[in-house]
């Protein structure tokens, strides 16, 4: 699930239209590797400070929400995408709410990867998984954006790893291993850039996705992190709305998603036991 959440930043930069080339630099890299593992902390500190394990649970409003069937989304900190050295970080954290089902249910969806490109349709158009075992998993996701005109596509590797917190948590962390730009996808130009090269659409993507089944059913929410190129000082000012919107939308797109699919295998389910 955490894989189709990642291509909000992808939409976003590409709507708005900042696809000249770019190269990520080795401070932009650096700060990248601060800011993740920052991250990584912070959700440490809700395994063993106190702090309450869910992002939803800081707010009633949030759970409130949620049970009533919204999908509840926000940037992470005051200001997302962040600046750094040639580059900028976009932190963003939504949840939802899925009502009878069960955490095994979700993550029989979530580590099905290669159903990615039919479950978040359009952006994923092939996925496949690499390896699995009990508690790491190995894949990749073409990405693309079949909305748009320009001919540019993702081919990524990732990793994940999943840990059970007794019978009702758990909390995956996700990172990509490799990211080549292909350029004029889908034409007999095609060709695949070095990583780091390219448009700066996407150079690095990480998150953490936390589960809790209680009240019936199983909350999930996911913290997406992503690293691109920076936007020119002169365009900021019209480009950062359409960041923060489109990247909101579509993360919001991702989750209802995961919802519809986790539903559909459990009617299925229930259609079998009846016959």
């Amino acid at each position: 699930m955490q894989r189709g959440l990642f291509t909000s930043v992808f939409i976003a930069l590409l709507a708005a239209g900042t696809a000249t080339a770019a190269t990520l630099e080795p401070a932009t890299a650096k700060a990248w590797d601060e800011y993740v593992r920052s991250a990584i902390d912070r959700m440490d500190q809700r395994l063993h400070d106190g702090k309450p394990f869910l992002w939803a649970d800081e707010s009633p409003e949030r759970i409130a929400k949620l049970r009533a069937g919204e999908i509840v989304v926000a940037p992470v900190g005051e200001h997302s995408p962040q600046k750094v050295p040639s580059g900028l970080i976009h932190d963003w954290v939504g949840a939802i709410f899925i009502d009878h089902t069960s955490i095994s249910d979700v993550l029989r969806i979530v580590r099905n990867y290669d159903r990615y490109k039919d479950i978040y349709q359009p952006t994923v158009i092939d996925s496949k998984e690499i390896s699995s075992a009990p508690t790491d998993d190995r894949f990749s996701m073409l990405l693309r954006n079949k909305s748009l005109l320009l001919k540019t596509a993702f081919d990524a590797d990732y990793e994940s790893s999943y840990t059970r917190l007794g019978d009702g948590r758990a909390y995956s962390v996700s990172r990509t291993t490799r990211v080549q730009e292909i350029e004029d996808y889908g034409t007999p130009d095609q060709h695949s850039l070095r990583p780091g090269a390219g448009s700066g659409i996407i150079w690095r993507l990480f998150a953490i996705t936390r589960y809790e089944e209680r009240d019936g059913g199983v909350y999930v929410e996911l913290e997406a992190i992503a690293l691109s190129r920076d936007i020119p000082g002169a365009l900021r000012w019209f480009v950062d709305p359409i960041v923060r919107r489109v990247s909101r939308a579509s993360l919001e797109k991702s989750l209802e998603q995961t919802q519809n699919a986790v539903r559909c295998d459990a009617q299925l389910a229930s259609t079998k036991i009846s016959h």
